[in-house]
């Protein structure tokens, strides 16, 4: 599903940096401790961290490095360059960590502190620049990452505000200068210590504790769990900037109300219900971000911040505004999106300042006239019923016609089609998926008809880094049209961090289509225990095939002349400025972002410190070059802040993805390095990728780096059913699946170890063999050249179980094997990756043992074997199946070989007798019921494995006829070939001309 971003002022690092070079106004920076030797600070810190080690069993568990270092950034406004620019607004949505904005002072304040610390080296870095950290620190960031005379940055790891007392007790007179401290409130027990602390560093200007910094093992954003501030807090005199977003606030602390220095407040996110009466006590305050609350109205004490330039209760359930908002003559912006306004009060009418109006989806019918005849006034007022009289009152229902409810019809695997009346009906599935159809969607009643289809290339189609979440499901017939939409639920396995989308296939191509996910009904769970099925939903008028794919999520957004920006909904810290008249036509612009493991990385380019930041997919239509140069920003790679990373290090790559290359274009930007982001310009859209290595040849590397993260280390299994060594189950699975599925298998199934490791791509083909003496039926339709067909992908099960049989002539045990082979090579691998085979056979993967009992009088598997002989059912002409057929077909009948066994003519006093010999094994009782049957045709003639899938067809299970007859075309190819060999095809036609002449 697309995200779109409208354009706005979200301040970036850039911004910062240009802020930071204002002169306009200084700050006295604190001199150093010059009391304290150089030696003391290292000794003092390398007790702080053996003491916060002993701790750590108190501390959250560490998330990865490169998904936090991310989220660890400070954003920063110009003034200036606001009121001189256009600035619409953005969603909220897409500000999760872009939403504090400081003022000039603190950028001045910024700039001098760096600067004071590059001079001063000696005193800080040079102390603690050997050091490696102990958690909650990474081993591989040093103390002067995150701790220079005047700043503190402990919200970019898990548990950080922790480390805030620790240091506080070891090293206070360092502390008690700090201007600039960022915590994050993930961690309660750290923050609560964090919170103790904080009285005591009475130089603060700007102060952020906020949530969703980091995030935890499944994607998600972690909470801050900030309900309060301390009663002291106020002695904070000197403090300005506060950021408390994404917390838990649900009024706001009495102790904040008595700073009256504070020029920025922001409290995004919390769970406030209303304002205190005395928030007009902040006479300074001129930027203030109350986005994303539960406030229902604003007290008239708000008129009293005289010196507000910024307000933003966007997002909140406002239903009207006090008269005296009319008060802030300095109001420069008004963000009320997002609200349930009705109407604005004619007090607005003297905000001569307002220069920024955002009322978008409220329900406002009318705007003032007062607003209009405001001088620059830009009003944002999409999705209002403007215009509109207002909506009467629902009508109360009629009681003599009582609510309709859709017919609910539960199918099971044996029931392959139904009908649907006009009435509507909502379908459910075996397996999980759900058809919903409205009333009115048909005229008169019409049949319909559903099939699993088994993940073919022909029925699949997968883009870079998409997975194969579901198999493809064809709804019939395809041609039929509905008079409403018909609502088709895919079912599909858990995916991480990505985006699930329904495709389908009309026949030539496949389109992605608008999707919603959601759960199972409840009277319809697919999983045992009760847990409901995960569905991708999507809105169709007529059938086809339909399958569940999960891809990197897609970022969209328009780009017209007066630009935008596109902030990655993945990865807030990416974003895309487009400039005004970057652009003469609208343009449709796409991002995805590819998060990349930096372990993973180290490991494949062999370089310890090699470090990566997300790989940028970016493309648009039409495809032309901008006009003017579009701003991108990306986070540095994990570790690599703007304090200490070597520039020489640092390469900016540009690949193409359809010749599969990379080019380093760092000597051909402009790259601009801040804090904790990278920023260049680019013309043209393509593949951008920022490496942090020392090893030469970048590009070369970042081709194998590449290639290697789009396959997945596997592993294949094959087991055989200890009733019946004859039954071997295969499979191939992600090496992280492989444990749990023999242990769910132990039971029923026994065999060799797992193979080595092995790489496949998703959607690869390859094919086992069985070898050394072992055989298996050649006539299945999914036997090539004597080797099955698999398909690989990760997200399925990749499992068959067939019979073997030793080869013609074997006698005796057979200790045999099955070996594993890649199909054709993807024309899209480099041939460095093409080259790096295993084996003789540069096709093959891995080669497992397989042992087949001989066949005596005290094995049960002979027992099993002499119970049904050799059976060849059928004849060339009109159809043969061997009995290395009629086992194969045994394994795919499963629960239905009752209905299949009374429309074979059974009685039901045989299948019963069948039913309590092998009442504890399906597998031995559906084969006895197979066979029993077959022997019974052994006299009657031709046409007898036409009443095999006769019977079939009529218990629903089309997908084993079809199989049948795929096998009995094979064979009847394969005898008129002997005939042809042998030169008695001519005789054979002739003696069937003459018995048709005979015929009356």
């Amino acid at each position: 599903m697309d995200r779109s971003r409208a354009k706005g002022t979200v301040p970036d690092e850039e911004d910062g940096e240009q802020a930071d070079g204002s002169e306009d106004e200084e700050v006295e920076m604190p001199t150093s401790h010059a009391g304290v030797p150089e030696t003391s600070v290292d000794t003092l810190v390398v007790s702080f961290w053996t003491e916060l080690h002993q701790d750590q069993d108190k501390l959250k568990k560490k998330t990865e490095l490169g998904d936090v270092i991310a989220e660890g950034r400070m954003e920063v406004l110009d003034p200036e360059m606001e009121e001189t620019s256009p600035a619409p607004s953005v969603s909220p949505i897409s500000l999760m960590d872009t939403c504090a904005p400081s003022i000039s002072s603190l950028s001045s304040a910024s700039y001098l502190s760096s600067n004071h610390h590059r001079n001063n080296v000696s005193s800080s870095s040079s102390s603690s620049s050997v050091l490696s950290l102990t958690p909650p620190l990474p081993p591989s960031v040093e103390l002067s990452a995150v701790l220079t005379d005047t700043r503190l940055s402990l919200d970019v790891y898990l548990g950080g505000a922790a480390a805030l007392s620790l240091l506080w007790a070891s090293i206070p007179e360092q502390l008690s200068s700090l201007q600039y401290l960022r915590l994050g409130s993930e961690d309660k027990a750290g923050l609560d210590g964090a919170l103790d602390v904080l009285p005591h560093l009475t130089e603060l200007r700007s102060l952020a504790i906020r949530g969703h910094c980091l995030y935890d093992s499944q994607g998600d954003p972690l909470p801050g769990l900030l309900t309060t501030l301390p009663r002291d807090f106020s002695s904070l005199s000197h403090l300005v900037h506060l950021d408390l977003s994404f917390n838990q606030l649900t009024c706001l602390p009495s102790s904040l109300l008595s700073i009256s220095t504070l020029t920025s407040l922001l409290l995004c996110h919390n769970r406030l219900a209303a304002l205190p009466p005395d928030i007009g006590l902040f006479p300074s305050l001129s930027y203030l971000s109350l986005l994303g609350n539960e406030l229902v109205s604003l007290p008239a004490s708000v008129g009293q911040l005289k010196a507000l330039h910024t307000l933003d209760v966007s997002h909140n359930c406002l239903q009207h505004l006090p008269d005296e908002i009319g008060s802030l003559v300095e109001l420069v912006k008004l963000e009320l999106s997002y609200n349930k306004l009705k109407q604005l009060p004619e007090t607005m009418g003297s905000l001569l300042s307002l220069r920024e109006l955002v009322i978008y989806s409220n329900e406002l019918r009318l705007i003032p006239d007062c607003l209009n005849k405001l001088p620059g006034l830009k009003i944002d007022k999409r999705d209002n019923p403007l215009g509109q009289p207002r909506t009467p009152p629902p009508l109360s229902p009629t009681p003599d016609r009582p609510e309709t409810s859709i017919p609910e019809l539960h199918l099971g695997f044996n029931q392959h089609s139904f009908c649907v009346s006009s009435a509507g009906c909502h379908v459910f599935l075996p397996g999980g998926a759900e058809l919903l159809f409205p009333p009115g969607c048909v005229v008169t009643t019409t049949r319909l008809e559903w099939i699993e289809k088994r993940p073919e290339r022909k029925w699949v189609w997968l883009e870079e880094h998409d997975i194969l979440l579901s198999r493809p499901l064809e709804l019939r017939p395809h041609g039929i049209k509905f008079l409403m939409p018909v609502e088709v639920c895919v079912p599909y396995h858990r995916t991480k961090r990505k985006e699930v989308v329904v495709r389908k296939f009309d026949g030539h191509s496949w389109i992605t289509l608008p999707t919603n996910l959601r759960r199972g009904s409840e009277s319809h769970s697919s999983h045992p225990g009760g847990r409901l099925a995960r569905l991708a939903c999507c809105s169709v008028s007529q059938f086809s095939w339909f399958m569940a794919v999960s891809r990197l999520v897609k970022d969209t957004c328009s780009v017209t002349p007066t630009g935008a920006l596109l902030v990655s909904s993945s990865d807030p810290g990416v974003k895309l400025h487009f400039p005004p008249d970057c652009t003469v036509q609208t343009r449709t612009i796409n991002l995805q972002v590819l998060e990349v493991s930096m372990s993973e990385v180290q490991t494949l380019c062999g370089d310890p410190q090699a470090r990566v930041s997300p790989l940028l997919c970016l493309s648009q239509s039409p495809n032309t070059h901008f006009l003017q140069p579009v701003k991108v920003q990306i986070p540095l790679p994990p570790g690599v802040t703007g304090h200490t990373v070597d520039k020489t290090c640092l390469h900016l790559l540009h690949g193409d993805p359809t010749a599969q290359t990379w080019t380093d274009i760092t000597t051909q930007v402009s790259l601009h390095i801040t804090h904790v982001y990278a920023i260049f310009y680019i013309t043209h859209f393509s593949w951008y990728w920022l490496w942090y290595t020392t090893r030469c040849y970048v590009s070369g590397v970042a081709r194998k780096v590449y290639q290697r993260l789009k396959q997945f280390k596997v592993q294949f299994l094959v087991l055989q059913r200890k009733t019946d060594p004859s039954q071997v189950l295969l499979q191939c699975l992600p090496v992280n699946k492989v444990e749990g599925r023999i242990q769910s298998l132990s039971e029923q199934y026994d065999g060799p170890q797992p193979s080595e490791l092995c790489d496949l791509l998703e959607g690869e083909q390859f094919f086992a063999g069985f070898e050394r003496g072992l055989d298996i039926s050649t006539d299945r339709p999914d036997c090539v050249q004597g080797r099955l067909c698999f398909m690989f992908y990760s997200s399925l099960k990749n499992l068959k179980e067939v019979y073997i049989c030793p080869t013609e002539g074997q006698k005796g045990p057979v200790r045999g094997q099955v070996s594993f082979y890649r199909g054709e090579i993807p024309s899209h691998l480099p041939e460095e990756v093409v080259r790096k085979r295993k084996g003789n056979d540069s096709q093959w993967l891995a080669t497992l043992p397989l042992r087949l009992p001989a066949l005596n009088l005290d094995n049960s598997y002979c027992t099993e074997e002499l119970q049904h002989p050799p059976l060849n059912l059928g004849d060339p002409e009109s159809g043969y199946l061997t009995e290395a057929n009629l086992l194969s077909i045994s394994l795919q009948i499963g629960q239905d070989w009752r209905v299949i066994g009374i429309n074979l003519g059974l009685s039901y006093q045989e299948l019963d007798r069948i039913q309590y010999k092998h009442r504890d094994n399906l597998a031995a009782l559906v084969l006895d019921m197979l066979f029993h049957w077959a022997r019974g045709q052994s006299n009657t003639g031709p046409g007898v494995v036409s009443k095999l899938v006769a019977a079939m067809m009529e218990s629903g299970r089309r997908d084993i006829a079809d199989e049948i007859e795929d096998i009995v075309s094979i064979g009847r190819r394969k005898y008129s070939q002997s005939l042809r060999r042998l030169g008695l095809e001519a005789e054979s036609s002739s003696l069937e001309e003459n018995s048709a002449a005979a015929e009356p």
